[in-house]
């Protein structure tokens, strides 16, 4: 296209020499236009996806925020921090950066914030490696199979559910059914070298329990917490759940096998609906965006085995608003992960802790790190269980006579074993080969009644 205008062509001029010389393209500058709820709209600037840009207010001071959308000439932005002092016209200046989180095993033993900023009192990080918030992703033949189990010192889990060092598993539930404090036997009991806990979108109050409560000063020693509670803004919300991801990465590169623990999915979801809506994207399913559905399996997808040894077993608690385990992003996420533990309300009202739905939950990965004998006892336990519910409201009110059905028979004799071995304190730790020798010795002791065939 031929310019016409003398400054056009003075401008494309100076353009070819600038690359030529590799010289950086001038920053662009825009100003603030409109501000409809957390989002920005400014004119006049040129910035990517993902980077950073200052907002200079009235006052003079900076917010910042980040480039989440465009439309022609209108950029749109979130900032990440405090909005107040914006004005009308207030000068938008790209920084040209993208975020970067902070790594290094000096992390160990701290709190960070959804901008990996410290929360603790220990002072500053002293890190001098830093990696992107989004890494490219792991060529899925790169990866070392699942093929070895983790003990998580939950005896129902060790038994029936088994998981692998590498696997992904939700954690299914309601509010107030159990979620957290399954989240922190696991967090005590599990076998890894590091621990990497992301509080996203949760009650603040909790972060502090969990610390000191939950992991203790042991725990705390090779663990990291990203906690970003649900007043922060949703770009905050959805960086933390990233940048624990992102600290996880780290450790599993350098060989170790990491626990990787996000409370919750469900509000990293919200988070980036939150934002899609705000930006015009249209809802599509209950209001979720198609854009939250892409960023689910984005972040679930980097956790697992990576091509140097080590390893993220990931547990990613799930929201079933209103029990509604039909929930798009329940759905979604039931999809994406190696296996789900779904908790039950009745279970949990009824005093039953875990309140682990037995039927409803599967480890997809079980038949690879279980061994023949573990998979038939298992098998056993749980046709007994279903044998028993199913026949639960005849069984309550009388009306089932003994000797009908010899299935039934073994089922109501070996139930109260079976609900003991369901239950655990929350303080009762069980190893793996504890779990086995009880379900072992529940099904094949000679003074309990036939196992169901």
């Amino acid at each position: 296209m031929s310019l016409t205008n003398p400054a056009e062509r003075w401008q494309a001029k100076l353009s070819g020499h600038r690359k030529k010389l590799q010289m950086p393209e001038p920053v662009l500058e825009g100003r603030l236009t409109r501000m409809v709820g957390l989002t920005l709209e400014a004119v006049g600037c040129q910035a990517a996806i993902g980077s950073r840009c200052q907002i200079i207010t009235k006052s003079g001071d900076e917010v910042e925020a980040e480039v989440v959308g465009f439309a022609e000439e209108k950029t749109f932005l979130m900032p990440t921090g405090d909005m107040r002092g914006l004005v009308p016209g207030a000068r938008v200046i790209p920084t040209g950066r993208q975020l970067e989180v902070p790594v290094g095993d000096s992390l160990l033993g701290r709190v960070l914030d959804g901008a990996g900023n410290p929360l603790d009192d220990k002072g500053p990080l002293h890190v001098d490696q830093f990696q992107p918030l989004s890494p490219a992703p792991i060529n899925p033949l790169d990866r070392v199979p699942i093929d070895a189990p983790l003990d998580v010192g939950i005896r129902s889990i060790n038994g029936l559910l088994s998981v692998g060092r590498g696997q992904r598993m939700g954690l299914f539930a309601g509010s107030g059914v159990g979620k957290s404090e399954l989240l922190g036997m696991m967090t005590r009991y599990t076998e890894a070298e590091v621990t990497v806990v992301g509080l996203i979108g949760e009650r603040g109050r909790e972060v502090q329990e969990f610390v000191a409560e939950t992991l203790g000063p042991e725990g705390m020693a090779r663990a990291v917490v990203v906690a970003v509670p649900a007043d922060n803004s949703p770009l905050k919300r959805l960086h933390g759940a990233m940048l624990a991801t992102s600290i996880a990465e780290y450790f599993r590169d350098q060989g170790k096998d990491v626990l990787l623990l996000v409370d919750s999915l469900t509000r990293y979801a919200q988070a980036q609906r939150e934002i899609a809506l705000a930006i015009g994207e249209p809802p599509a399913t209950k209001g979720y965006p198609p854009s939250v559905f892409a960023k689910l399996p984005q972040l679930v997808e980097r956790a697992g085995n990576g091509a140097s040894g080590g390893s993220i077993t990931a547990f990613y608690t799930v929201l079933a608003e209103g029990d509604d385990h039909n929930d798009p992003v329940v759905d979604s996420a039931r999809a994406v992960l190696d296996g789900h533990i779904v908790l039950s309300r009745a279970l949990a009202e009824s005093g039953h802790y875990p309140a682990i739905d037995l039927e409803a939950s599967v480890s997809r990965l079980m038949t690879t790190i279980a061994s023949p004998e573990q998979l038939e006892l298992a098998r056993r336990f749980r046709q007994l269980y279903s044998k028993y519910q199913q026949n639960l409201d005849l069984i309550s009110v009388g009306v089932y006579q003994r000797g009908s059905d010899p299935e039934i028979d073994a089922a109501i004799d070996i139930w109260p074993q079976l609900q003991s071995f369901l239950g655990q304190n929350l303080r009762e730790h069980v190893n793996l080969q504890e779990s086995m020798a009880q379900l072992t010795q529940l099904l094949d002791n000679p003074v309990n009644p036939p196992a169901v065939t």
